[in-house]
């Protein structure tokens, strides 16, 4: 049976990384967080103390050991050998991420990257523009989306349990921000590709929005 390649998009919040990680584990098939991987270079660059500088976070992209590892179902991000995973969860790196994401020579760095992850099929990865420029011709596309009040909310919970303090109020108004970069960026804006599948998260369980694109792949095995 085809082996394929499913593209998961949407907005900070709307659940991408939940639901395609356990949508991979469902499937057989390797995860890819390409969100992880801006987060990765935007802590190199706080650590580097050149995040106000586009050429030398470009040029960290191009020397960076990066390497994703799936243990136990769980993602891993490594730097040199040095793992980050939780490093890249910070307020600080979520701050810096948007402006990172919109230095064209990364992005084209992180592209060629993505697509040779990708050429063996059986892929499930997700971002902001997997369907639309990362994987164009992925076999599923679905973009992934949810109220801000929602996305906030989830963020909320995150961040608090591992012990930061920060209002609802704040993270709403740091979302909408995100959106409207991530939305009005030059470069590989954030929009839904014309042939994805758009599933609203606002009222619906990580289980539930699995079993839907679970769904999408036995009627994308059945025709081909």
């Amino acid at each position: 049976m085809k082996r394929l390649n499913i593209a998961i998009d949407g907005p900070a919040g709307a659940g991408k990384s939940t639901v395609a990680k356990l949508t991979a584990q469902k499937l057989g098939y390797t995860y890819i967080d390409t969100g992880a991987m801006y987060r990765a270079v935007a802590w190199q660059a706080l650590k580097k103390g050149v995040e106000h500088d586009n050429r030398a976070i470009a040029e960290l992209a191009c020397n960076l050991d990066l390497k994703l590892t799936n243990i136990d179902n769980k993602t891993n991000v490594t730097v040199a050998g040095h793992d980050i995973t939780e490093a890249i969860r910070t307020p600080e790196v979520s701050r810096l991420v948007p402006k990172v994401a919109q230095v064209g020579e990364l992005r084209e760095v992180m592209l060629k990257l993505q697509q040779d992850m990708a050429k063996p099929g059986g892929v499930v990865m997700d971002g902001r523009d997997i369907g639309t420029r990362v994987l164009p011709h992925a076999d599923i596309k679905v973009f992934l989306t949810a109220s801000i009040a929602e996305r906030a909310r989830r963020r909320w919970q995150e961040l608090t349990a591992k012990g930061y303090s920060i209002s609802l109020a704040e993270l709403e108004a740091e979302i909408a921000c995100r959106d409207k970069e991530d939305c009005e960026r030059e470069i590989a804006p954030l929009v839904a590709a014309p042939d994805a599948i758009n599933i609203d998260t606002t009222n619906l369980s990580i289980d539930a929005t699995v079993a839907s694109i679970l769904e999408l792949h036995r009627e994308k095995q059945a025709s081909v």
